[in-house]
């Protein structure tokens, strides 16, 4: 069993709103920090976000801050990441991710767990 699924990836014109859903399982993601990535074709690997656990403040990228929420549901070991007025150079694997350390969100420690992602298409 993955310790992180994500889920609602899909085809959307621009414009659109899609909302993704991470689960985790085997870890109780209350203590940990989370984050979505994500990646379009033939570039690298993105972070869209980080949440810190305890006081849950939330780092958002400056290409989708005011677009993009994250929320998450600790007593479901779920993250939500709903994505607003999307365009095509949001097109992208997004993949959630979990810290045992809130410096994952400055990067001074490595995420320790991974999802396989969820595919965003944006086109019209």
């Amino acid at each position: 069993q993955l310790p992180l699924v994500e889920s609602g990836g899909g085809l959307v014109r621009p414009g659109a709103s899609v909302r993704l859903t991470c689960v985790g399982s085997g870890f109780t993601s209350e203590v940990y920090a989370l984050g979505w990535f994500r990646q379009a074709p033939g570039k690298g690997r993105e972070r869209v976000s980080c949440t810190t656990y305890g006081d849950e403040i939330t780092f958002y990228d400056n290409s989708v801050k005011g677009r993009f929420t994250v929320s998450r549901d600790n007593a479901k070991n779920t993250m939500y990441l709903e994505m607003n007025n999307l365009t095509p150079e949001d097109t992208g694997l997004y993949s959630c991710v979990a810290g045992r350390s809130n410096r994952v969100c400055d990067g001074r420690e490595a995420w320790d767990l991974w999802g396989p992602g969820t595919q965003v298409t944006v086109a019209s």
